[in-house]
């Protein structure tokens, strides 16, 4: 986030200031190149649009979510009281992030360990920003264009959010399609449940490829995801079928800082 100068919650306290929101990055925008495109294109929505925002730095640490959905309920716990306590300290309120694991563990897992917090997926704050006018997008580069979109296991049935992600696209002026299987019966990308840190189980198919033909069937030019694990799961499945040069996998955020030319 350096070259973004986006501060961290350390930095922020020492000049005795405070912000809106802490932006969590997660596993994946730490340490995956592609998903940290993503990040940094929330980082810039967020700056264009005059949020106050930071980052942990070096202080954030997982979640604790893969430990738990692979079933290590005592590792979860010790990661999740080491972050409350980093976010309890520097007395955060808000939280914006775009991974929807994150998002789940961090709203609905850590209250009953203390941890209290206003949670919101990107998509969430970005159409907010849009409905008050903090920032202004037009179909541009995306008007007319075929956009197929992939409903996030944690987003959409874990935490219901179906519309926001939508309503994103269709700013856009784009084309949004959708795939059979969506919304609240929508198929995984094969990442969840810690799946993206073990090699697949024996079986005629990699699930990600599965979901991955899905989409091409319905002929698009951009797979619009909303998941960090997502975007990697999809885009090596559009590669499994030698499409990445016709077709693209991108965040929501990425979109929006095309369309907007942030």
């Amino acid at each position: 986030m350096s070259e973004l100068k986006v501060r961290t919650m350390a930095e922020v306290v020492a000049s005795g200031e405070t912000v809106e929101y802490l932006f969590w990055v997660g596993c994946a925008g730490s340490f995956d190149e592609r998903a940290q495109k993503i990040m940094k294109a929330v980082a810039k929505i967020l700056q264009a649009a005059g949020v106050s925002f930071a980052v942990l730095g070096t202080e954030e640490t997982c979640t604790g979510d893969p430990a738990k959905r692979a079933g290590n309920e005592f590792l979860f716990q010790m990661q999740a009281m080491q972050n409350i306590t980093t976010l309890n300290n520097y007395g955060v309120k808000k939280i914006v992030t775009a991974c929807p694991h994150c998002l789940n563990t961090l709203k609905n897992e850590y209250p009953a360990l203390g941890g209290n917090y206003e949670v919101l997926h990107h998509t969430q704050l970005i159409q907010k920003l849009l409905d008050e006018g903090k920032i202004k997008i037009q179909g541009g580069s995306f008007k007319g264009k075929r956009i197929v979109y992939h409903d996030p296991c944690y987003l959409g049935r874990a935490n219901n959010i179906y519309e926001a992600p939508r309503e994103l696209i269709q700013k856009l002026d784009a084309e949004l399609t959708e795939m059979k299987r969506s919304r609240a019966k929508g198929f995984c990308c094969g990442a969840g449940g810690a799946q993206i840190f073990k090699e697949a189980e024996k079986g005629t198919k990699e699930v990600n490829n599965e979901r991955a033909e899905e989409a091409l069937n319905e002929n698009p030019e951009i797979i619009a995801v909303a998941c960090p694990f997502c975007n990697l799961m999809l885009n090596d499945g559009v590669k499994h079928y030698q499409k990445e040069n016709q077709v693209g996998v991108k965040d929501i955020a990425q979109l929006i800082v095309e369309a907007a030319d942030l």
